[in-house]
């Protein structure tokens, strides 16, 4: 009788065991896919913050193609052109400078928006892949527990503790990123 009390008390906590892997791998199976939304949004919000970067560069390199049209084309009327259209073209030539100037300024907040768009999408990897470690290494401890419990083979029990004590040490780090 002594020896059938000693299966059945390992028996309990086999299934209490396995619960615990359980519930940790539904955890970290659902805050993997959010880590993993999450950095699919962040990549498509820095390729959107890029697409808009080039579009400012393109713009900034157009008023300054123009500026240089009109300064060529002022070098030509110095001579000949009142001081009225002189004057007008001088001012267009530095409108033409301030826009291209206020486009590469701007090119600048958008680049630091997009790189911290990628540290975001780059943190949120992170997180998914140690969640997703830690869901392979539970659900083998679930299956070594679930055939340890079928068989009664305690060792298998034991492999199977091991490979949820690695899997729960990924689902921390799933949170905290520490391996």
């Amino acid at each position: 009788m002594a020896v059938e009390d000693k299966k059945e008390q390992w028996l309990n906590y086999l299934a209490l065991s396995t619960i615990v892997f359980a519930v940790c791998a539904t955890l970290a199976t659902f805050k993997g896919g959010s880590y993993s939304t999450r950095s699919v949004l962040s990549q498509s919000q820095a390729s959107d913050q890029w697409a808009y970067y080039q579009a400012k560069g393109i713009k900034s390199y157009l008023y300054e193609m123009q500026k240089e049209k009109l300064e060529l084309e002022l070098l030509n009327l110095q001579k000949s052109a009142s001081e009225d259209v002189i004057f007008a073209y001088k001012q267009k030539i530095k409108n033409y400078k301030d826009r291209a100037e206020n486009y590469l300024k701007e090119k600048s907040d958008i680049q630091n928006n997009a790189k911290n768009l990628e540290k975001a999408r780059d943190v949120a990897q992170l997180h998914s892949k140690a969640f997703g470690v830690a869901v392979i290494f539970l659900q083998i401890a679930i299956l070594l527990s679930s055939i340890a419990s079928l068989m009664r083979k305690k060792q298998l029990w034991f492999l199977g503790v091991t490979a949820g004590i690695i899997g729960i040490a990924y689902f921390a780090d799933g949170f905290f990123v520490f391996i």
